[in-house]
């Protein structure tokens, strides 16, 4: 039972209608979250707003909940399942006859994060459009075979994470081959969208709002060369793609004379540093690809910060990037990046 269910609130502006539904999450309570939902839904709250002013930026507060290891893994996913559940109560008693065109709804190829894309979908349908969600991680191939069984007016893709631009691109390229423009949105596209832009993306949205407005102000645009933006990553970008596990294992080998504590890792520990350095790898891959440091270097300042809360000194990811760093000597991009990074962490 929540402490709203006698009185429930009748304005998100309330900061402990957020706290308490912070905690309602944090603990597990599906049937309190969504009583919350419900209560705000009674008061005459827009279901809107309770999607882009409680749901979202309470889901932003579980991820920073555990970057900052406050939050095991297992706790933050069991918020995240029942975010999406209160979502669903939200939109099952907001549900309207579609009178605009249809949209398809994805995350691109490797990508998890369905949650925020999940509230756009749900957006777009209250707006009147007819929504397919596809959910996270869409494979390109699966996802074309759709528009082309379904003819949608767009298509909402989403990136959280760059290391996934290689495969949006490949995804843009795609929908827009088969003649449907795209919306792009998520932070792994990059400050106001500018890798989304890089990627050939018809249109970029900042959150679910926006992208709401532009589909229907701005829409549907005129589908230029979908090629256009087709050759993106040289070299480099395929050496580093390619060699990704020689590089993480090489690294890894020299590690404990660069890091001598890791010498004491147990194997839990050993295999996250194993995981960490692919991290490197792929953000690096990715910065190439796009021909964007900026790419890496917020990666580096996110992990470092990350680690730290973990115990980490960065003195190990230091290490880390060096080693990586050593392997690359004949890549001048590559290790320019690199060096950005170690820049980045220092400062």
């Amino acid at each position: 039972m929540t402490a709203f269910t006698s009185t429930p609130p009748g304005s998100l502006d309330d900061p402990e209608v957020a706290a308490e539904y912070l905690r309602l999450v944090g603990d597990g309570d599906e049937y309190g979250a969504i009583e919350v939902v419900n209560g705000l839904l009674d008061a005459g709250v827009p279901a809107p707003r309770i999607m882009l002013d409680l749901i979202a930026p309470t889901q932003g507060r579980v991820g920073e909940l555990w970057a900052a290891n406050e939050w095991s893994i297992a706790r933050e996913h069991a918020a995240t399942a029942i975010s999406e559940r209160a979502l669903a109560a939200v939109s099952a008693r907001s549900a309207a006859r579609p009178t605009r065109g249809r949209v398809t709804v994805a995350c691109v190829d490797g990508e998890w994060h369905a949650l925020p894309v999940r509230i756009l979908g749900e957006m777009l349908r209250l707006d009147g459009w007819r929504v397919d969600f596809l959910g996270a991680s869409v494979p390109g191939p699966h996802l074309v075979t759709h528009l082309h069984q379904t003819g949608p007016d767009a298509v909402a893709l989403s990136c959280m994470i760059a290391t996934r631009l290689p495969r949006a691109h490949a995804a843009i390229t795609a929908c827009r081959s088969a003649g449907v423009p795209v919306i792009a949105g998520g932070r792994g596209f990059g400050p106001d969208g500018r890798w989304a832009h890089r990627l050939g993306a018809d249109a970029w949205a900042a959150g679910a709002q926006e992208a709401v407005v532009r589909l229907a102000r701005d829409w549907p645009p005129v589908v230029g060369d979908p090629y256009g933006n087709g050759f993106l990553g040289d070299d480099e970008y395929t050496y580093v793609a390619r060699h990704r596990g020689d590089l993480v294992h090489g690294a890894m080998a020299r590690l404990v004379a660069e890091y001598p504590p890791v010498a004491a890792y147990d194997q839990r520990r050993l295999d996250s540093t194993l995981e960490d350095l692919g991290h490197v790898v792929d953000f690096l891959a990715a910065a190439l690809y796009v021909g964007d440091p900026e790419v890496f270097t917020d990666f580096a300042a996110w992990t470092a910060a990350v680690l730290e809360a973990r115990g980490v000194p960065a003195t190990a990811l230091v290490a880390g990037l060096r080693l990586v760093r050593d392997q690359l000597r004949d890549f001048p991009a590559a290790t320019a990046t690199l060096d950005a990074g170690l820049t980045r962490i220092a400062g």
